[in-house]
């Protein structure tokens, strides 16, 4: 008899401890779904995840860092005077014609842990006529060259031929103080005849390489300038992210603008930057989804 009533209180107590241990696990597990979320279902976003942050410039939410342009205006309209447009997918963005005017972020999310990237975009323009360089987009940091981690500018259009023109786009992509200089026989394809072109700029730690890609073919770079050398990445001190612009065209990220620094002319839509080195087919399916 005592044999069966010990058994009877061991088996209560397993239950007892298992019951408390799966409400612990109820109430503890992280809800799904509090996150911002991609429509790329091949890279979901999420903490941890390869997708860092996604501006889809169409969204509702109130939250900056869910990157919906029309709610950052609604509730933080300083840090974004950039109008609404038709994009490629939905809703996109169209630049100021001002030399002061981009989009802040608070954050890029947990990209700054990232050590091979990849900055994937659509863009529609023509070459700057007001004889400046457009910047795209900056990550800024205390660390580099006037306090950006990251950016993408533009040349302005011309004769020269380090120029951009509506069949070729100069520009320069920076990392961590080291530049990627698409321009001569470099510069790319047919991205400012005005037309919507998706962008994607890739870095592969293992290589230490930059690869640009256009409309998902990636082009060809003569000379070794794309070989930047640095391993896998190592961003400090980052904080805030710019589109349109630069780290200074935003008060209180960088101090005053430099008079050269131009804002982004053109329409803009779809921008993602991932953690990892998207491969030539992963870029060529966000082009074909017009994503």
């Amino acid at each position: 008899m005592k044999k069966i009533n010990f058994s009877i209180r061991l088996l209560a107590f397993s239950l007892a401890i298992g019951a408390a241990l799966f409400s612990c696990d109820k109430k503890d597990r992280p809800e799904l779904g509090s996150f911002p979320k991609d429509n790329d279902p091949r890279f979901p976003l999420y903490p941890g995840g390869p997708l860092k942050f996604y501006a889809a410039f169409n969204g509702t939410t109130t939250n900056p860092l869910m990157n919906a342009v029309d709610s950052i205006r609604a509730n933080f309209a300083a840090d974004n005077p950039f109008t609404t447009v038709d994009g490629i997918s939905g809703k996109g963005v169209k630049g100021v014609a001002a030399k002061d005017k981009a989009i802040k972020y608070p954050s890029a999310n947990d990209f700054a842990k990232s050590t091979s990237v990849t900055v994937a975009y659509w863009v529609k323009n023509t070459p700057a006529t007001d004889g400046e360089p457009e910047f795209h987009f900056s990550l800024p940091s205390t660390d580099f060259w006037h306090e950006s981690a990251m950016f993408l500018l533009v040349e302005k259009g011309g004769p020269n031929p380090e120029n951009s023109t509506p069949t070729q786009m100069a520009c320069t992509f920076a990392l961590q103080d080291h530049w990627v200089e698409f321009r001569g026989v470099n510069r790319l394809p047919n991205v400012l005849d005005g037309n919507w072109h998706h962008l994607a700029f890739v870095y592969d730690e293992t290589t230490s390489k930059v690869t640009a890609y256009v409309d998902g073919v990636a082009i060809p770079y003569t000379g070794t300038g794309n070989n930047i050398g640095l391993g896998p990445l190592a961003f400090k001190n980052v904080s805030n992210f710019v589109l349109g612009g630069w780290n200074r065209h935003v008060s209180g990220a960088g101090g005053a603008q430099d008079a050269w620094i131009h804002s982004y002319s053109g329409s803009m839509d779809q921008f993602r930057l991932y953690g990892k080195a998207l491969t030539a087919s992963e870029v060529l399916a966000l082009y074909n989804s017009r994503l």
